[in-house]
């Protein structure tokens, strides 16, 4: 068997190649949308790509089962319950998708319809994955148990998809389930996990498609593997518990959705346009700032957080390439909205594939070398305004002992009056952190806004009002200033070291 994992930091997103170098029939599952890895890990191989498998219909990226299409002929399979709009090889809970060859076969060509099949196997030798109907983060979500050999007891591995991570189960309550609550999608999901996953023995390795800093969960690990053992021991939501404290759990907290989700979802269900290899034009200044004002252009820049935060274009929004850059772009640029970058000069396609992965395509070009064009144009120069945590205003209390807020009780009527009152009198304290983090503890005064919820949430803001801004470390923060600053806020400053720093500073 060749088993190979593709796991992508920035979005925290697994794919796997799959085949059976006997026959050179292979499955890929889950590709992100630039596939050059893929081919190229394939053909070295000697394999034959003949059937790209979507575990759901994803939100979080532009997935490349249409690229990978094109490129190598293979039929594009989703489970039973998925609708789209190009055609698709439906797979039914049970089915065996056999990558070896009949007994005597030796080397077969294609394997097409003709290797799957149900029941029994059959005197099919090799590789065979079978298909399990998982609904709960998805009404469509499937998983794959992967048998090196069909008549091994215990499986080489299950291909989890969103529906068990390392640490943590998928989230039922995204938009990609429309029409069902998360609570009937977390009875689902709660039946998927016990009848399908748990039941696996215990040496089964675990393949989850997302790890740590995903927004499909809450508390995923940094692991990118694990075992069904494993997390029957360690992980908090498969623990035995009534279905409806399950619910409750995996419905609580989780983390603030994106905005390009929906975008992601729709194309990835609906069709969308290829990748393709395009010049990406260098534009002057005038010609950036004209593509703002006539067309609407976002200008994103992409340079690290420090160069950003002393000397940026006016008006221009920034997320770093060194954090989760596409992720974040998804939560403060609008879906559809043509993008100019500003870049470091020989990053500008780095920036650009990445916001491809989030299917964000509409990059018109870049300034070729953003800090020299701001030496000739000091005028539309602005400088961050961040502040260290001593220097926050005294009614933000400490982090713990006397002056700690702890959000978990903050509906304690008394204590959110005087929250309310600090925030009426004083400069607006802004925490951008998720809903997670905040129920932890915050500054004393601060309301939530998670960064992937402040486009939509900005009206409940005040711009003639100063803003302070903070999250865990001082990025995101920095972030949602220059989203702040872009929508006339004339007054923002973040947390230097953010929530982290303004702890240390007080104990």
């Amino acid at each position: 068997m060749h088993f190979a994992q593709y796991y992508l930091d920035c979005l925290s997103q697994a794919s796997y190649l799959i085949g059976d170098r006997t026959t050179g029939r292979a499955v890929l599952v889950d590709p992100r949308r630039d596939i050059d890895d893929y081919l190229r890990d394939a053909e070295a191989a000697g394999l034959r790509i003949e059937l790209v498998i979507e575990t759901h219909i994803h939100a979080d990226f532009l997935s490349g089962h249409l690229e990978i299409a094109r490129a190598t002929g293979a039929t594009i399979a989703f489970g039973e319950a998925a609708e789209t709009g190009f055609p698709i090889r439906r797979l039914r809970d049970g089915e065996r998708i056999r990558l070896g060859a009949r007994e005597g076969e030796g080397n077969t060509e294609g394997a097409g319809e003709g290797a799957t099949e149900e029941g029994s196997v059959g005197g099919f030798g090799g590789v065979t994955l079978t298909v399990l109907a998982t609904p709960g983060h998805t009404m469509e979500s499937i998983c794959l148990v992967v048998h090196e050999n069909p008549d091994d007891d215990v499986p080489f591995g299950v291909l989890t998809g969103d529906t068990l991570f390392v640490g943590d189960v998928g989230r039922p309550d995204l938009l990609s389930a429309a029409g069902h609550s998360p609570e009937d999608m977390a009875l689902r999901l709660h039946h998927s996990l016990h009848t399908k996953l748990m039941v696996l023995p215990d040496a089964t390795r675990v393949f989850p498609a997302h790890g740590a800093g995903s927004a499909c969960g809450r508390s995923l690990s940094t692991e990118t593997s694990s075992t069904i053992g494993d997390q029957r021991r360690l992980n908090y939501a498969v623990q035995p518990m009534p279905q409806d404290a399950f619910v409750r759990l995996v419905t609580a907290g989780q983390p603030a959705t994106p905005g390009y989700f929906a975008h992601d979802a729709a194309l990835n269900r609906d069709g969308h346009p290829l990748l393709e290899a395009v010049p990406l034009p260098a534009l002057t200044l005038e010609e950036a700032l004209a593509a703002r004002d006539q067309q609407g252009a976002a200008l994103l820049d992409c340079r690290p957080l420090a160069v950003y935060t002393r000397a940026h274009l006016a008006g221009s929004l920034h997320t770093s390439l060194d954090t989760r850059f596409a992720e974040y772009a998804g939560s403060v640029v609008a879906s559809g909205s043509p993008i100019v970058l500003l870049a470091e000069p020989g990053k500008e396609q780095e920036a650009r594939l990445r916001l491809a992965r989030i299917g964000y395509d509409r990059v018109l070009g870049h300034l070729p070398d953003p800090a020299a064009a701001l030496d000739r144009a000091p005028a539309l120069v602005r400088h961050s305004h961040r502040i260290r945590p001593e220097e926050l205003p005294p009614e933000a209390g400490g982090l713990g002992g006397e002056g700690a807020v702890d959000t978990e009780a903050a509906d304690d009527q008394v204590a959110h009056a005087q929250l309310v009152d600090n925030r009426e009198a004083h400069a607006q304290l802004v925490d951008v952190r998720n809903p997670a983090e905040y129920a932890v503890g915050a500054l004393p005064g601060a309301r939530s806004i998670p960064l992937a919820s402040l486009t939509d949430r900005i009206a409940e803001l005040d711009p003639s009002r100063p803003v302070v801004l903070y999250c865990r470390s001082g990025n995101r923060s920095v972030i949602a200033a220059a989203l702040l600053e872009a929508h006339g806020f004339g007054d923002v400053c973040d947390v230097v070291g953010g929530y982290e720093a303004a702890g240390a500073a007080r104990r």
